[in-house]
């Protein structure tokens, strides 16, 4: 693949920082930019390569909203990933609508600034950069409210798949919430299941509290919800910050893990340290401690169909293509 090469741009000074209308808006926006630029690639440049992989292979939105300021940087990204070899992009509803700034704050906060997405044509863009939507992440209160509108939004990406990704602001400690959680994505999935669309559950690490001597808040949702209803994306980068064996868990869902979200994390801070020890964080796949070999050859034995990679924050040179091209060795090594 022919790629152009990256064309010179300027650093803003401090100065010239201090004096731009917006500020730090400013800032991000020129560091979007010189990314992008770094990356420039032309829809003819771009190999569509075969599907003759195990799994359907993807990005996560949220990798990539900081550089999602404008069509035409959103358009280059996607191009990007599609040249790595990856077969589609996995949407987020809060970031292909307008969204409330606290919601844009909180990402931010958080590390991973969602851009202005929401501003786009994403359908269009999904056409352009020949990608497929592998799944939609919405709410259940959406889904509750009307699952019809969920499904349809779904289908014209071409996906049947939703996703929820964990409840804001839920107790995951109190174990009758959590049954009750189990109840709700028992009727959101067999709501969706009307339209076509099938439900998803997507873990964070606030999932593995235990709620009883036996049970973590993750064991209920799973054995409290209907498989005809109700399967998982298992983000494995956060079971295994939760303290969990991420080889049981795998072993645990079987074939309701329908999706992966694949992520690696170690130490990768550069010394020398004020104390020694480090904080974890995340890095590109094969760069961090995670036996992502082991989990890929289980996984792909219990059928899963799509792995997604999130590397949500700490991207090498603060550059999530980059990081993205990085990692996108590992698919074609191992899935």
């Amino acid at each position: 693949m022919s790629v152009v090469k990256s064309t010179h741009v300027d650093i803003i000074t401090d100065v010239e920082f201090n004096q731009q209308n917006g500020g730090y808006k400013m800032f991000e926006k020129n560091k979007a930019t010189k990314i992008i630029r770094k990356h420039k690639i032309s829809a003819d440049e771009v190999i569509t390569k075969d599907n003759s992989s195990f799994v359907t292979s993807g990005v996560q939105q949220i990798m990539i909203g900081s550089l999602c300021d404008n069509y035409d940087h959103a358009l280059q990204v996607l191009l990007n990933i599609k040249a790595a070899g990856y077969d589609g992009i996995e949407l987020n509803d809060f970031m292909i609508h307008k969204t409330a700034p606290v919601v844009k704050i909180m990402t931010q906060l958080a590390g991973m600034p969602i851009g202005n997405g929401g501003n786009l044509d994403w359908h269009k863009l999904i056409e352009e950069s020949n990608l497929q939507v592998i799944s939609l992440h919405s709410y259940l209160n959406t889904i509750e409210e009307n699952p019809k509108s969920v499904a349809d939004e779904a289908k014209s990406f071409g996906t049947d798949y939703v996703v929820i990704t964990g409840m804001y602001r839920f107790d995951y400690s109190d174990e009758s919430a959590v049954k009750d959680l189990a109840s709700r994505l028992n009727k959101a999935g067999a709501a969706l299941a009307e339209y076509g669309v099938h439900l998803l559950y997507h873990n964070h690490n606030c999932e593995l509290q235990k709620v009883n001597t036996k049970q973590t808040a993750y064991d209920i949702i799973v054995e409290e919800t209907d498989e005809a209803y109700v399967n998982f994306e298992l983000d494995t980068y956060w079971i295994a910050d939760g303290g969990a064996d991420v080889t049981d868990m795998i072993e645990k869902l079987g074939n309701r893990m329908v999706m992966w979200h694949i992520n690696d994390r170690g130490c990768t801070e550069k010394g020398p340290y004020l104390t020694p020890i480090l904080k974890e964080n995340a890095t590109e796949l094969g760069n961090g401690n995670m036996n992502l070999e082991k989990y890929s050859n289980l996984a792909k034995s219990n059928g899963v169909k799509y792995v997604i990679l999130e590397t949500h924050q700490n991207w090498i040179d603060n550059d999530p293509i980059k990081s993205l091209i990085i990692s996108s060795d590992f698919f074609k090594k191992n899935l």
